[in-house]
């Protein structure tokens, strides 16, 4: 997957498949798509005005409970947070099956 321009482009397997997977469950709002099961996605749209402290521990349970779903992760650790304005972005790492993986998510609120 082209991060970049946000199109897939060939075939990827072994962790660059699973950073594919983390980006899509993380990149989908949950319950909003009629399409994807309710267990699938990040619920981030309603941590909107809530506030910093309250958002940083849900946004860390909600990537935790999305990614987990993912039979590959055994667990997701490290959160680190930083916030600027309007949004928080958090880093982590993910435990998997396949080996760690670090990721990123820009969380409004």
């Amino acid at each position: 997957m082209d991060f970049e321009r946000g199109c897939v482009t060939g075939l990827a397997d072994g962790l660059a498949a699973l950073e594919q997977s983390v980006y899509l469950a993380l990149g989908i709002e949950r319950y909003a798509h009629e399409i994807y099961s309710w267990r699938y996605g990040f619920e981030a749209a309603d941590l909107i005005g809530k506030p910093k402290e309250y958002a940083f521990s849900e946004i860390q349970r909600r990537i935790t409970e999305a990614l987990l779903q993912d039979d590959r992760i055994i667990d997701v650790t490290d959160f680190e947070f930083d916030y600027k304005s309007d949004a928080a972005s958090v880093s982590f790492t993910v435990k998997s099956t396949l080996g760690d993986l670090q990721s990123e998510k820009q969380v409004g609120i």
